[in-house]
């Protein structure tokens, strides 16, 4: 966002059920149509799928921003038909980044024109946020997740394998280091225009457990109102480390909501995720179905 653009005031949204709505009145989906990444963090692994696995970065397909309409209108028509929760939110995590796929604002585009009811949400690692923060809001989103996993060049060096940035791909402390201003940078001005926005934060023992506290000072200090602080899944650099246990998990949390509002019913979705939150609806069925 360019200096002294003025700021679009976005509604601020209740029903999101990765903001604290209800889960059984609001559904959510996923639309995979952003397979790009412009970072690679450890932890990311992404060369296999099966319908069991609940983990971010998985689809079982890519979607066209046609296909992703398609795919709203038929989880939207099912969910009225069996009635209880309804279709509330669209959003775009993946399964790469959705700020470094041009094909995630044409698939925003579309929906809302079609479906201008639904509340659109984004979920990005930050690294174009702050140059793509007004077209994220021409499109009308209006919550916003920022995954950010260190606070510091030398926590973020041992995270993240490189970031891509004007197509020179950069490692170390200095990409670590350039990442999290722009994470930071985009937050504040996400905030300072009226989003509602979520910190995503992958707790790893040993790495960046130190940090996660006062990450959610920064975080609030720069106007996000939820974070959400996830077990690591152990794949990739991380495969043999250890999970933190739940109990754990729930001291972090808890210490941390002293802080900042947490959201504890996180499952990790996919990027294909769709209905209610951990009562996912079976794509394959669905689609099978209505094609038949």
């Amino acid at each position: 966002m360019a200096v002294g653009c003025p700021m679009m005031k976005v509604k601020q949204q209740t029903d999101h059920p990765c903001f604290g709505g209800d889960h059984a009145k609001a559904g959510r989906l996923h639309l995979p149509v952003a397979p790009g990444c412009n970072i690679k963090c450890g932890f990311c692994e992404r060369r296999f799928d099966c319908a069991n696995e609940s983990r971010p970065g998985v689809a079982s397909h890519v979607l066209t921003p046609d296909q992703a309409v398609e795919r709203v209108a038929r989880v939207k028509h099912h969910m009225d038909a069996r009635g209880g929760a309804r279709l509330k939110v669209v959003g775009i995590a993946g399964p790469g980044d959705p700020l470094a796929n041009p094909k995630t604002f044409e698939t925003l585009q579309r929906v809302q024109a079609r479906f201008p009811e639904m509340t659109l949400c984004l979920s990005t690692n930050g690294l174009y946020l702050p140059e793509k923060l007004d077209e994220i809001l021409a499109v009308g989103v209006r919550s916003l997740t920022i995954t950010i996993n260190a606070l510091s060049p030398a926590a973020g060096a041992q995270v993240y394998e490189w970031i891509n940035l004007c197509g020179n791909r950069i490692r170390g402390e200095a990409a670590a280091k350039i990442l999290l201003a722009q994470q930071l940078r985009g937050l504040e001005l996400a905030a300072a225009a009226g989003m509602m926005v979520k910190i995503n934060h992958v707790y790893i023992p040993g790495v960046n457990d130190h940090e996660s506290l006062d990450l959610a000072v920064k975080a609030r200090e720069l106007g996000a109102q939820m974070m959400n602080i996830m077990p690591v899944i152990p794949l990739g650099r991380f495969r043999d480390l250890d999970p933190p246990s739940a109990a754990t998990m729930e001291l972090v949390r808890n210490q941390a909501e002293l802080v900042l509002s947490q959201a504890r019913h996180c499952k990790q979705c996919r990027a294909d995720a769709a209905g209610v939150v951990g009562k996912d609806i079976d794509l394959e069925t669905l689609e099978n179905r209505c094609a038949s």
